[in-house]
């Protein structure tokens, strides 16, 4: 019992979790002073609630020749809560938004990854963009980026995985 309430009180006094551009948790060992700052991130909570997470950070996401950084910005302006901070890159390629972020690929239809699917969608109505194709992907494994979350277009009801029908 005893180790369990010094572990406990490790995470409580560690403080908020950084992601740096790099994918790791952990700060590079030198910071070099031309490293990105970390951010904060607005986030609400799936139920549209506020969540009491105002300490969450995040860095600025990993950057690539996709990163749409409209939706970048959007996300920043908007959420602050841990599920923001899961996010690594947004991209818009092909019509398609793609949030890719540090999930296992077994969090499929997780909280946060219909969380940020629904985001996503919330983004693309802000834009006018009535294609309604987001996926959120999984960290990079073994399988690539996984699929956690999508919504096809607009006869896709939900943010829950689905396929499209064979032709």
């Amino acid at each position: 019992m005893g180790a369990a309430v010094i572990a406990t009180a490790v995470l409580v006094t560690t403080g908020p979790v950084h992601l740096w551009p790099s994918g790791s948790r952990t700060a590079p060992a030198s910071a070099e002073p031309d490293e990105p700052e970390v951010a904060r991130v607005g986030v609400r909570a799936r139920s549209g609630a506020p969540e009491t997470a105002a300490g969450v950070e995040m860095a600025a996401p990993t950057r690539s020749d996709y990163t749409d950084d409209k939706a970048v910005a959007y996300f920043r302006s908007r959420w602050r809560d841990r599920t923001s901070a899961l996010v690594r890159d947004i991209r818009t390629t092909g019509g398609y938004l793609r949030i890719y972020t540090d999930l296992p690929e077994a969090d499929d239809d997780s909280d946060a990854a219909i969380t940020l699917c629904e985001r996503g969608l919330e983004y693309l109505a802000a834009e006018g963009d009535a294609s309604r194709v987001v996926f959120v992907q999984a960290d990079l494994g073994e399988n690539g980026n996984p699929v956690l979350a999508n919504v096809l277009g607009p006869d896709d009801p939900d943010c829950r995985v689905t396929s499209p029908e064979p032709r």
